[in-house]
Formats: C-alpha cells, sequence, structure tokens
C-alpha cells in the first residue's frame, strides 16, 4: 500500500514539473497605479544588467490604432552584462537573447500589474542547447523581481503548445577574411532597408562586439550586433488576448561573424514560439504572426543573396 501511495505522489510530482510553463509571470497589486516599468528598470540596471530599451506601447497604440485595453503596456529589453558575455563567446546564437525581453503590462479595470518573461528552460529550447548561464541569468532576475516586488505573485504560465515550425530562424552568407567589412555593410544595408516596408520598427540597435571588447577584453568574433524588432500590429493584436507574449517583443535579430568562420549569421526567435509558449491559437493572431514571419524572413533572404 506505501509503495502504491509512494508511486501516485512520484507520478502527481511528475505531471506538475511538467505542466510548467516557459514564462515567469508576476502578478502585483496596482490598483493606485504607483508600481510601474522604471521601477523595474531601475532593480534590474543595480543588478548588473543593462538597460537597451524601455518603450511605452500606450502612445502608439492610440496613435495606429485609437485605442489601448491597458493602463500600462511597457517591453524592457535588457541583457545581463557578465553572465550575457560569457553564454554569447562560448554559444554565439544565445545573441538572439541580447537582449532579452520583460513584458509588463496592467489592463483597463484591473488592479495588479503583470511581468511576463522567458524562463531559462524555454530559453535553452528556442536556442536549440544548454549551457549554464542560462540559469545564471534567470537566477539574477528572479531576485530582482522579487527583491523590487516583494508583494507580488509569481507562477508560471499555462503548459505550452507543440510548435508549429521552427523556434529559431537562421539565416546564413557567405563571408571572408578580406571581404566581411564590405559583406557587414551590405547586409546592414539589406535589413535596414528591408524593414520598413515590411513594417517592422527597429526600437534599439546595439554593437555588441564594442561590449565584448572593453577593457581590452578578445572577442571570437569580427563583428556581433543585435537589433531589436517590432511589428506594432503584431504586438497590439496578441496583446488582446495574450498580453503575456510582450516577453517576446521586440524580437532580437542577431547578426555576427565569428573570426574563423567564412559565414555571415542571421537569426531570431521565430513567431511559432508566441504560438507556442504564449498559447497564441486564436486566427487573428496567428494570421498577423505568420505574416510577420513570413516578410521578416523575406528580409533576410535578400540579405543572403
Amino acid at each position: 500500500m506505501k509503495k502504491i501511495v509512494f508511486l501516485v505522489w512520484m507520478f502527481l510530482g511528475m505531471v506538475t514539473v511538467n505542466a510548467a510553463g516557459d514564462l515567469h509571470m508576476f502578478s502585483v497589486p496596482n490598483a493606485d497605479g504607483k508600481v510601474n516599468a522604471a521601477i523595474i528598470e531601475k532593480a534590474l540596471e543595480a543588478n548588473g544588467f543593462y538597460i537597451s530599451a524601455n518603450s511605452e506601447m500606450n502612445g502608439p497604440f492610440m496613435k495606429q490604432f485609437e485605442k489601448s485595453d491597458f493602463t500600462a503596456f511597457n517591453l524592457l529589453t535588457v541583457f545581463h552584462i557578465k553572465h550575457a558575455a560569457s553564454l554569447v563567446k562560448s554559444h554565439p546564437d544565445a545573441g538572439i537573447f541580447v537582449p532579452m525581453g520583460v513584458g509588463i503590462y496592467q489592463r483597463k479595470g484591473e488592479n495588479e500589474l503583470h511581468v511576463s518573461v522567458l524562463t531559462s528552460k524555454a530559453q535553452e529550447k528556442i536556442a536549440g542547447f544548454k549551457a549554464p548561464e542560462f540559469a545564471l541569468i534567470e537566477k539574477e532576475v528572479l531576485a530582482t523581481f522579487k527583491k523590487a516586488l516583494p508583494k507580488a505573485k509569481h507562477t508560471l504560465s499555462e503548459t505550452s503548445l507543440p510548435k508549429e515550425g521552427a523556434l529559431l530562424s537562421r539565416f546564413v552568407r557567405s563571408s571572408s577574411s578580406e571581404s566581411w567589412k564590405k559583406d557587414k555593410e551590405d547586409v546592414e544595408m539589406m535589413i535596414e532597408d528591408g524593414l520598413k516596408p515590411a513594417g517592422f520598427v527597429m526600437s534599439n540597435f546595439t554593437d555588441y562586439q564594442f561590449m565584448l571588447t572593453e577593457k581590452g577584453q578578445v572577442s571570437p568574433f569580427d563583428f556581433y550586433d543585435t537589433y531589436s524588432i517590432c511589428k506594432l500590429k503584431v504586438i497590439y493584436t496578441v496583446a488582446k488576448t495574450r498580453p503575456e507574449a510582450a516577453a517576446f517583443a521586440p524580437c532580437t535579430l542577431m547578426v555576427y561573424k565569428k573570426k574563423d568562420t567564412n559565414e555571415i549569421v542571421m537569426g531570431f526567435p521565430g513567431v511559432y514560439n508566441w504560438m507556442s509558449s504564449v498559447k497564441v491559437s486564436d486566427p487573428e493572431g496567428k494570421q498577423v504572426l505568420l505574416q510577420a514571419q513570413k516578410d521578416f524572413e523575406e528580409v533576410l533572404k535578400a540579405a543572403t543573396e
């Protein structure tokens, strides 16, 4: 009998573990509106994070759509200065999380502010490899939130849906030690020229190579850049049903060349992450996501030619 009870409890434990979602979710009482994105930004900065951007979205929502369902909606993009550098040097494709997203939002009529961020396990799943730095960064993020938001309730999101496509969209262009500078310029021009006609906005650009070579450090790259890219219609549409998806916005596009290779690599987390991790399943949300994926891929395909 004891054995049966033990097995039942073990099974229930496995169900609990497997039910864990891909997002950390924090909900904090905020009827008076005193808790805001600036408080979280300041706390992260004090704990070793670099703040790439803090984008307030209600203004753009009202300007383009003349409506917003939120009293607060911010896209905070950050990366840990020490751990991210170690991670990218050993695993270059981790640049899709430099910066990583933090969603901050509160619906109209709601008395709680919410914060969403990817778990380390979800980041490993998307990147396609495991690395200890993912957990170290997660530890610092959680410690920061718990200190900055002491009254917040911490949960995990719902179990993710099966993926419908590649979680990491990756493109490669041939290059060489002799031509990489010109190739870099060509790639940058193709990307920047292709974004606006497709409805994308670049909210931030990071010359990450500069940070990797600060204080005489040696970088394994000839260059390493990241772009924070967003499409307002996507964020607005998905936020109607799944505002926690703000953790994926804006999307980080990595563009780099390692010194020991003859290729320039471009990549970003595909929209299939939104559909899987955040369970975006409504027709309108999926339509704008899949169109954004198609448009973004076409920009990068052009840059590889």
